[in-house]
């Protein structure tokens, strides 16, 4: 799974039929530390997240797993939208979000 942050949104009129009706959002990768990346991917939106949150994302065959995206052409799916974030640090846990 990938942590990652809505970074923005994408508009295509003309897609494969297979993506009509899917909503198509930039996700900024981050680190376990909450920290960014370099690196962005394209999700379908399987949760309804919405913008600067946080969300778990799956790539590959995980991606087609969910009941919105099961057979179709899809390489990532947000699949969860994160509410906190611990971190196990010295036998004691720190929230980073």
């Amino acid at each position: 799974m990938i942590i990652g942050k809505i970074a923005g949104t994408i508009v295509a009129t003309r897609k494969d039929e297979g993506l009509s009706g899917m909503k198509l959002l930039i996700v900024q990768q981050y680190s376990v530390e909450l920290k960014p990346t370099s690196n962005y991917l394209v999700a379908v939106d399987a949760v309804g997240a919405g913008a600067d949150e946080f969300v778990l994302v799956v790539s590959g065959s995980s991606a087609r797993a969910t009941k919105r995206t099961e057979g179709k052409p899809v390489d990532a799916s947000i699949v969860g939208i994160i509410d906190s974030l611990y971190l196990k640090e010295n036998k004691s846990d720190k929230k980073l979000l």
